[in-house]
């Protein structure tokens, strides 16, 4: 199975970048085309300016789908869903990564750094990005958000 979207973004905060950057490497050795959108070195920063970043990207349709990580997951979710049509999606487990696919059509996936091992994340960033979203009665919910 081959990952559905051509276009990805990632962004991270300070807690989040070395998984950041390991999650780059991962895919762009999968040939997968990534923008990175900072930071670019590992320095504090503050999670909403790299969330409205990176949703924003999505929204104007420059990138189909995003990935942000900080030290929860949570504050990137919350900063992201601020911006119109973005659904971000903290995800945990194989089972709550393939829901936010197939039910909630999530366009961002939010990770934790230091909740989630990295084997994990790499495994939920590749279910997330190979995952459909299942439409029918799923798709009359969205357009509710």
């Amino acid at each position: 199975m081959s990952f559905l979207f051509k276009k990805i973004c990632i962004a991270s905060d300070h807690a989040g970048y070395n998984l950041k950057e390991t999650i780059k490497n991962h895919l762009i050795n999968k040939h997968v085309s990534i923008f990175d959108l900072g930071p670019y070195e590992y320095k504090s920063v503050d999670y909403p300016d790299y969330a409205k970043k990176l949703a924003r990207r999505l929204k104007d349709k420059k990138s189909d789908m995003g990935i942000l990580v900080c030290g929860s997951g949570t504050g990137m979710a919350i900063s992201a869903n601020k911006i119109k049509d973005i659904r971000a999606a903290v995800c945990y487990d194989t089972k709550s990564t393939r829901l936010s696919r197939q039910h909630n059509n999530a366009n961002i996936i939010t990770l934790g750094a230091r909740l989630t091992k990295k084997s994990l994340s790499l495994r939920l960033v590749e279910l997330f990005l190979k995952t459909k979203f299942e439409g029918g009665r799923h798709l009359k919910r969205i357009k509710k958000i």
